[in-house]
């Protein structure tokens, strides 16, 4: 990467459209994520379940996905003044509709979603579920590495029972990743796991993005200093704006 750190806006199932990363734009993100959406037949089945019992969720046909994805991208690039990267999280049971929608010349990037903690998804093997089986997330990661037409991320969630990181990390940087996009969640506390980020920029030389809590200059700055290359928001952009001035960061 040629900055020194860039700043993403992080996916959030059924509410990061073209709409809303549309709405950001001003506040200077490099890169913005649409999703986390469901490609295939089973995790769109899975988001379906989801969104029954009221949790939001993104339903779009498997047959429509492409022109989907097409029209999103298209309400964000319309706009002059913005030149930064589009992202979409994925959740997918096999590599190849990630790879798909890769070749979409609007899509810098594509994230593989092994995050989502939903059992719907997880019972399925995909989400969080894929840290359970390292070797099989680095043999998923590679398929995608080596046919993709974009740039790949991992979103991985920390601090998961009995997942060791370690191995996770190693997985992802042998498959030959561009990101890792670090969850790094702290059962119980309100803050991020930062010395979590440490432990990772230790152990590679993948590109770390940060991610967990960051609500304000202070938590975007610990995180640069643990460690991380980059920092992606969440929370703190879920009502459509944000509260302090990225630049500043």
């Amino acid at each position: 990467m040629e900055c020194i750190y860039i700043e993403v806006l992080a996916p959030m199932a059924g509410i990061t459209d073209g709409t809303f990363c549309r709405g950001l734009l001003t506040y200077g993100f490099d890169m913005v994520t649409l999703g986390g959406y469901n490609v295939d037949a089973a995790t769109i089945n899975a988001g379906q379940k989801i969104l029954a019992r009221g949790r939001p969720e993104f339903d779009v046909a498997e047959e429509e996905f492409i022109n989907h994805i097409q029209e999103q991208t298209v309400l964000i690039n319309d706009q002059d003044f913005w030149n930064g990267m589009i992202s979409v999280n994925l959740r997918s049971i096999m590599p190849e509709p990630i790879i798909e929608i890769s070749k979409l010349k609007t899509v810098d990037v594509v994230e593989i979603n092994a995050h989502c903690r939903q059992p719907e998804i997880t019972d399925l093997g995909c989400g969080q579920e894929l840290l359970n089986n390292p070797s099989h997330l680095e043999k998923f990661v590679r398929e995608v590495t080596k046919k993709a037409k974009s740039q790949v991320s991992v979103k991985i969630r920390a601090n998961v029972p009995d997942v060791d990181i370690s191995k996770i990390i190693t997985a992802i940087e042998h498959a030959k990743s561009d990101y890792v996009h670090v969850d790094a969640m702290k059962p119980g506390f309100d803050h991020a796991d930062y010395d979590l980020i440490k432990k990772i920029r230790q152990e590679t030389s993948l590109f770390i993005i940060g991610n967990n809590s960051i609500k304000n200059l202070e938590s975007a700055r610990k995180m640069l200093a643990s460690g991380a290359d980059g920092i992606s928001i969440a929370r703190a952009a879920i009502g459509g704006t944000l509260s302090f001035d990225l630049t500043q960061i």
